[in-house]
């Protein structure tokens, strides 16, 4: 038998903060929004689901240190979108992942990329980790910008409910 590898994960743990939900409209741009909603809501660190439909898609598929773009100029169901929210460059920013399926049920799936077009509707529910401080650091071996986490002393549980 070969030697066993140990792989350690780095990993933190979080309380959750509020939950806003959107709808978002058609013709906006799917993580264009996003950032919207989570820069109004003040949400730096956290996840998030979406449903509904699209217009277009631009997905990409990560391979050899780029993202190989998928395009389809053609209305879609978002079967699920997944994704978190970080910090880069000094505002929220949205990694997120994509499943969509067209009129004759074929699914496709991919990284979200900057393009995808809100068909009739759209559905956010956006989930903030308190106490988490998530930042986004170009990695140079990878080409991209990974995930980092640490505690963050900077918010507190409040227990109030507001709307925009």
């Amino acid at each position: 038998m070969g030697k066993r590898r140990v792989v350690v994960t780095k990993y933190v743990k979080s309380e959750i903060g509020k939950a806003v939900f959107a709808r978002l409209l058609e013709g906006e741009d799917l993580l264009e929004t996003i950032t919207q909603v989570a820069t109004k809501s003040k949400i730096h660190a956290g996840f998030f689901n979406l449903i509904g439909t699209l217009k277009s898609a631009n997905l990409g598929y990560y391979q050899n240190g780029k993202y190989t773009p998928i395009e389809m100029k053609k209305p879609l169901e978002i079967v699920s979108c997944l994704g978190n929210i970080s910090m880069k460059e000094g505002k929220p920013f949205p990694h997120a992942h994509l499943t969509v399926s067209d009129d004759r049920g074929r699914v496709f799936g991919g990284h979200a990329m900057p393009g995808c077009i809100i068909g009739v509707t759209a559905e956010l529910a956006l989930i903030e980790a308190l106490g988490l401080k998530m930042t986004r650091q170009f990695d140079e071996v990878t080409k991209l910008s990974l995930l980092s986490f640490s505690k963050s002393t900077a918010r507190t549980r409040k227990s109030r409910t507001t709307s925009s």
